[in-house]
């Protein structure tokens, strides 16, 4: 009986020992190591690989465009490169490992854009510092569900309220922020360090105290991949709906759940909107077609010259665009402002350019701002700095 008692105790322990033997396992291997130059050493221990390169947002001239870099293969099988001197920026990288994508497995931090995983790491001293969590009073990030007649269901969606706005009795104005095709309301938090950002100005007093919402502009979602009814599906590019007039239609769902469940100005003044790349397109199409309802209206990269596979729409959302053009031209607004990459896709360039051309025959102000690369998230969280420092003073 003893001898029984005995194999029984050894062999829960042994298994008890495997069972988590990931969770107190540490890889010695650190990647990537940040060094105090700026740049930036990958590792990975593949001994039986033949090929393993790194590609990313890590071109050290501009900080935008993805570039790939061979690593080279040490004695104890681990490959290994260094980059050049990095700018401030936050990064963004995968391994090829034989020709298979991978994220790094010694670096626990990936962020999803769309269906791919990426892993993240931020280069401070600079721009970035932005981006990252400081010793400063932080807001709070809440995920709430609201009801959409428009799209009969209940829907995700994402509010930042600023440090302080609970213990408070103050009313704040409203940003609406839209994410681009391919993302879903966690998109602005994760790629776009949303929070971090405005946590950082609104402490430093160069941004307004406001709440922020994060919509999911995909009406045929009811939240993200994998937080929803749907489950754990796989993250598609394009989902029904897209671009069709249905998502800017039902956005007065999503201000009336705002402005009934939170402390908001409920003005023009007290609202703005700014979305990139379809969140731009969204952007402008919901600025026209809920008249006299923002005061300022943000087009990052806006994705203007797109016509999705669904080109024959016939939504009220997209009729009569020079009328209500003029509309809300003289309606009036504080901050019309625009933001793209030289580099940027021609289609959308071209679109952006078209538009501020109908935008000058008919005297409609605006601020344009020109950048270098292209349609990335080194742009749109830049984009989002400048503009958020601008509202509601």
């Amino acid at each position: 009986m003893k001898r029984l008692y005995f194999t029984l105790l050894l062999g829960i322990l042994t298994y008890s020992a495997h069972a988590q033997q990931d969770i107190f396992r540490e890889d010695p291997i650190n990647s990537p190591e940040i060094h105090e130059d700026h740049t930036v050493t990958f590792r990975i221990k593949a001994p039986d690989a033949e090929k393993v390169s790194v590609t990313g947002s890590l071109d050290a001239d501009k900080g935008f465009a993805s570039i790939t870099y061979d690593l080279e293969k040490g004695e104890d099988g681990i490959w290994s490169f260094t980059t050049p001197e990095l700018p401030s920026e936050m990064y963004r990288y995968h391994f090829t490992v034989d020709g298979v994508r991978t994220v790094d497995p010694a670096n626990a931090h990936a962020i999803r854009d769309v269906g791919n995983l990426s892993n993240v790491f931020i280069v401070g001293g600079g721009q970035a510092d932005l981006y990252k969590v400081n010793e400063i009073p932080h807001g709070t990030v809440a995920y709430r569900w609201y009801n959409s007649p428009g799209n009969d269901k209940k829907r995700r969606l994402a509010v930042y309220t600023p440090a302080g706005y609970e213990s408070s009795t103050t009313d704040y104005p409203v940003l609406y922020l839209l994410h681009g095709i391919g993302g879903d309301e966690e998109a602005w938090l994760g790629s776009g360090r949303a929070a971090q950002i405005m946590d950082n100005l609104i402490a430093e007093g160069k941004a307004k105290p406001m709440i922020v919402v994060i919509t999911n502009g995909n009406v045929a979602q009811d939240a993200a991949p994998g937080m929803g009814s749907a489950g754990f599906v796989k993250p598609v590019f394009m989902l029904p709906h897209t671009m069709d007039g249905q998502f800017e239609a039902t956005f007065g769902d999503i201000m009336k759940f705002v402005e009934d469940n939170y402390r908001t100005e409920n003005t023009k003044a007290g609202r703005a909107i700014a979305g990139l790349s379809m969140g731009g397109f969204h952007t402008a199409n919901i600025s026209l077609y809920y008249p006299d309802t923002f005061d300022y209206i943000g087009l990052f990269s806006s994705a203007l010259g797109v016509r999705p596979p669904n080109n024959g729409v016939t939504s009220p959302v997209y009729q009569n665009k020079d009328d209500k053009l003029k509309r809300q031209r003289d309606n009036g607004y504080k901050l019309y402002w625009m933001g793209m990459g030289i580099d940027d896709m021609e289609m959308i360039y071209k679109g952006n350019a078209d538009f501020r051309k109908q935008m000058d025959g008919i005297d409609m102000q605006y601020e344009y701002h020109e950048t270098q690369g292209g349609h990335t998230w080194n742009n749109w969280r830049d984009y989002l700095v400048i503009f958020a420092q601008r509202l509601f003073q």
